[in-house]
């Protein structure tokens, strides 16, 4: 799933390209790993310069991809568009919390703010600048961001892998997501449809997600190693047979994406971090001020001080009477 950059240059065409590119090329390996990935990526950012307008304003996409393998699976993004591993069963209904295996951390301005301890998790809610991203998909770049891209074999039926960009994430918090996925007593339609209503008319963004449930899983006796899981596909498994098919996990249908207002993000800019906090330079502020005004009362006091121990110049006029002088 790709999500174009606001503000820049056919955003629409350049999520599409990035899309199909890295999409075909990807179903036809197979087995995806990490280096396939990279690969794909590559191909995706070669097409995407077939695109170039040669603008400042260059367009770009982020970019947020799942792959089920027979024992595993890969995650990959770049940007702030965000994937999740959520297994309800690990889910807390009294506290709400609970229930995330796997979160993308967003490459973003707020939130290498929030990594470096310069803003709290409350101010980043209201941050001003949470729209700037720090990595995207853009062609005839000097050097090509990298995808952060993992893979994990822990995987098990019933699990949903959530896939969305960020203007779901405006109005969807987490403990929401989870609260909605482990409802028992919804179906996956439902659930995805409390997603909808929740950013319907409130977020600012486009928004677009995918859910992706986890239908049937099965370990198999012969992987590699005891702790791989293997996705099966809808047909039972023989007993006789070592291998199976990829589980193409049930998705459901995206909601409509709506056009509300764009991003302005700056993804050819990485931020780092001074390393001073802001209540740091608070302190800093307020003691220079303390020490301003101590230094001008000071000045003052002295020039006081100085005024009334100087000895007064008296002056003495003498008047002489004509009439009283005797010759």
């Amino acid at each position: 799933m790709c999500d174009g950059m606001g503000g820049h240059d056919n955003g629409e065409i350049a999520s599409k390209t990035a899309a199909t590119a890295l999409g075909d090329f990807l179903m036809s390996c197979g087995m995806v790993d990490i280096p396939t990935f990279e690969d794909g990526l590559q191909k995706a950012y070669d097409a995407l310069d077939g695109i170039d307008t040669n603008s400042a304003k260059k367009p770009g996409t982020t970019m947020t991809c799942l792959c089920l393998n027979e024992d595993s699976y890969l995650v990959a993004h770049i940007g702030d568009s965000r994937i999740y591993h959520i297994r309800p069963s690990l889910y807390n209904a009294e506290t709400g919390r609970g229930g995330i295996l796997y979160q993308s951390s967003d490459h973003s301005l707020v939130n290498d703010l929030l990594k470096a301890g310069e803003l709290t998790e409350e101010e980043a809610r209201d941050f001003p600048q949470k729209n700037i991203i720090t990595r995207a998909l853009q062609p005839h770049l000097e050097k090509r961001y990298k995808a952060d891209v993992y893979l994990f074999d822990d995987i098990q039926s019933g699990d949903y892998f959530f896939l969305c960009c960020d203007g779901v994430l405006e109005q969807l918090s987490n403990e929401d997501l989870c609260r909605i996925l482990s409802d028992s007593q919804s179906d996956d339609a439902r659930k995805l449809g409390q997603i909808k209503e929740i950013c319907d008319g409130k977020t600012r963004d486009n928004y677009t997600c995918w859910l992706i449930p986890i239908d049937k899983v099965k370990i198999t006796a012969d992987s590699m190693t005891s702790t791989v899981i293997r996705a099966d596909s809808e047909q039972p498994v023989l007993s006789d047979t070592k291998s199976s098919t990829v589980n193409e996990a049930k998705s459901a249908i995206t909601p409509e994406k709506k056009y509300i207002s764009v991003k302005i993000p700056l993804p050819n800019i990485r931020f780092k971090p001074l390393g001073i906090s802001r209540k740091a330079i608070y302190w800093c502020i307020a003691i220079l001020f303390i020490i301003l005004v101590a230094i001008c009362s000071a000045l003052y006091t002295f020039k006081r001080m100085k005024h009334s121990n100087e000895s007064p110049k008296i002056r003495v006029e003498s008047t002489v009477n004509r009439d009283n002088i005797k010759l």
